[in-house]
């Protein structure tokens, strides 16, 4: 660990690289943190004023902190989710909430945004203002009845019902909402490749989102909900599986309309190296899902690293630093990898003035990992230090 000048109200931070969430920096960068935010920085490598605390990192490479734009607190990340969550009640899920924070953190993820809970306790946690990262919530994503992820609550079968469960969101406080454009991979009732709305009820429920100030992403599958929800002016698409009953298949056109609009893709294929294996229809589907991903890459469109933390043994809360190692099987460069889970990720959170970047004006979100993340991203699973708004995790 390094020595950080924890408490201070004003110090400085130098180190022998320096990535600002686009480029990397040599030359002794140092980077000056007052009251929580970063005041300045310096790529000359000169000195610092007598009456600033200067702490050198050394051989290490300094980055924005990790933002990891789809995860689940409140998911436990076990076989028997559904029963973990049918059976657990609010104050003991808030308490392994609790946890999870505190774990996302010290594995350098310092901004989270939650896109799934239960009864708004991701809400809850965020007001708290506990240890853990800076949280954005979605409150309970909306979905058919019996559809993906039912279990959280957020029951919206008619146009109506979407119009009033989004004016519920937004009077809980929620930073987003989130929709179940198709089925998915949990539950039963669609499967990932069905639609379980229809594009008006799509375009009803991002006008009704945008009328009270929020932005709206879409868990889009299948082909026909990934296009649908695109029409319907989504502000960002999750997971853009391209499923089919038996595999996945792309849709090049849709490919490039995903890419001529920018949209955010969050791509959710990351996995703990560790644990049970995969059954072999799932690492057939993983390969063909590597092949189309890396193909998205060429074609342009906006890729964002996320976890989707929390739904499987095999996708645990500090999931994030393994799945950026992995982005760069898809054709990312090392640098590209890290932008894509750090700025591009506050971008599309829309939190891209403040979080993401080592910039003046931004929070001292910074993590301190070992060595040249050029060369080996490896450093990202045991970080020197984690600094969220200024201080070092406890």
């Amino acid at each position: 660990m390094i020595p950080l000048a924890s408490g201070k109200q004003k110090w400085a931070l130098r180190s022998s690289r320096l990535f600002d969430g686009s480029r990397l920096h040599t030359g002794s960068p140092t980077v000056l943190v007052v009251g929580g935010r970063i005041a300045a920085v310096d790529l000359t490598g000169g000195h610092i004023s007598a009456d600033v605390e200067l702490v050198d990192a050394g051989d290490c490479t300094v980055l924005p902190g990790l933002v990891d734009a789809h995860n689940h607190l409140s998911f436990e990340p076990t076989t028997e989710l559904i029963e973990y969550m049918r059976h657990t009640d609010d104050a003991a899920m808030l308490d392994r909430m609790r946890l999870r924070a505190r774990q996302l953190l010290h594995a350098g993820v310092t901004t989270v945004r939650d896109l799934g809970d239960r009864g708004y306790l991701a809400v809850r946690l965020a007001r708290e203002g506990g240890p853990g990262p800076t949280i954005l919530a979605a409150g309970p994503p909306l979905t058919r009845t019996n559809g993906h992820c039912w279990f959280l609550g957020g029951l919206a079968d008619t146009s109506d019902e979407i119009v009033e469960l989004i004016a519920r969101h937004a009077g809980q406080g929620v930073d987003l909402i989130k929709i179940m454009a198709t089925g998915g991979l949990i539950t039963p009732g669609w499967g990932p490749a069905e639609s379980q709305y229809t594009l008006d009820d799509l375009t009803t429920a991002v006008r009704a989102a945008h009328d009270h100030g929020l932005p709206i992403t879409a868990h889009a599958h299948g082909r026909q909900g990934i296009s649908d929800a695109l029409a319907a002016g989504m502000d960002g698409l999750e997971h853009v599986s391209f499923f089919t009953d038996t595999g996945s298949e792309a849709d090049w056109d849709l490919v490039r309309a995903l890419a001529d609009a920018q949209i955010p893709v969050g791509v959710t294929d990351g996995f703990h190296p560790d644990g049970p294996p995969f059954p072999a229809a799932a690492r057939q589907r993983l390969e063909q899902r590597r092949q189309i991903l890396s193909r998205m890459r060429a074609e342009g469109v906006r890729m964002i690293c996320s976890s989707d933390a929390g739904i499987s043994p095999r996708r645990p809360h500090d999931l994030l630093p393994h799945s950026i190692i992995q982005f760069t099987d898809l054709g990312f460069t090392n640098l590209e990898a890290v932008a894509a889970a750090t700025s591009l990720a506050a971008d599309s959170c829309r939190l891209g003035g403040r979080k993401g970047r080592v910039a003046p004006g931004h929070d001292a979100d910074l993590l301190i990992v070992p060595g040249d993340i050029r060369d080996s991203l490896t450093g990202l699973l045991a970080p020197r230090a984690v600094i969220h708004n200024g201080e070092e995790a406890a």
